[in-house]
């Protein structure tokens, strides 16, 4: 009997690639997004069923997660929905901070929080979540992008006990840079007085040929769904594999050096 997976922000990058994939493998797959009625892929597909969730509203979260459950046995939740707010504090707004916790954070344990009981019940269950490399290391004008990732990974390590205690696992994916479509959201907050620092940060991102795409993260989330390890974090694409191994070798203090003396700050 085919496996079903439930995945969050499915209608660009990482969650579209993901759909696709466990599609491909045979999988059910229940792809949400905020407006499924704009999709024009995934809807052709006859194993993929689209469903509407804003991640930032609690009261969908329960309605469609009640929906998907009534089509049938889930057996992995994909908390893929976010995006990234970059640039300066001091130019950012209330706003945007609450915003981007919503989706990132606060939608994510939400969405877990409503599988749950589900997952419980039946004794067996995965969680997987899309956090960061970011959420692993600081970098530099994404503070409120890193803490929402931060969080993940603390809310991820400190769920696991509680979770594996009544049957159920959960596992984090932290991709370096991932070329992704201009279907997603990226917010940027700029300040003059920070110029020079922003410039060169966004200069050493600027996609490039060494960026994983979604579909080499989509094949991380499948291995994660179906290794049936306890392994909960999955560091992914090779400059992210690089640079947590270097900050691993040389502690903390010597790899915010190095991005330091990188940027030339």
């Amino acid at each position: 009997m085919a496996k079903t997976i439930f995945i969050t922000g499915a209608s660009a990058g990482i969650g579209k690639a993901t759909a696709k994939f466990f599609s491909e493998k045979g999988w059910n797959v229940i792809a949400t997004m905020r407006t499924p009625e704009n999709e024009k892929e995934l809807n052709l597909l006859s194993n993929v069923t689209l469903l509407p969730l804003d991640v930032t509203n609690p009261a969908q979260i329960k309605e469609t997660a009640e929906k998907a459950l009534a089509l049938g046995d889930i057996d992995v939740v994909f908390n893929n929905a976010g995006y990234a707010l970059l640039g300066i504090l001091e130019s950012t707004t209330d706003e945007q901070i609450v915003d981007l916790m919503e989706t990132n954070f606060f939608g994510v344990v939400r969405v877990t929080q409503a599988f749950i009981p589900y997952f419980r019940e039946k004794g067996s269950g995965l969680f997987i979540t899309t956090g960061s490399s970011a959420g692993l290391m600081g970098f530099p004008v994404s503070s409120m992008y890193d803490a929402s990732k931060w969080a993940l990974e603390g809310w991820s390590e400190s769920l696991s006990f509680e979770l594996r205690e009544v049957g159920i696992g959960i596992k984090t994916i932290e991709p370096g840079l991932v070329a992704t479509s201009g279907g997603e959201r990226m917010v940027i907050a700029q300040h003059p007085a920070y110029a020079s620092l922003m410039g060169k940060f966004m200069t050493a991102i600027a996609p490039n040929e060494n960026f994983s795409k979604p579909e080499h993260i989509a094949e991380v989330v499948y291995g994660a769904a179906t290794d049936g390890t306890n392994q909960l974090r999955y560091v992914c694409g090779e400059d992210a594999k690089a640079l947590y191994a270097q900050r691993l070798a040389g502690g903390d203090e010597a790899f915010r050096a190095g991005l330091v003396q990188m940027l030339s700050l």
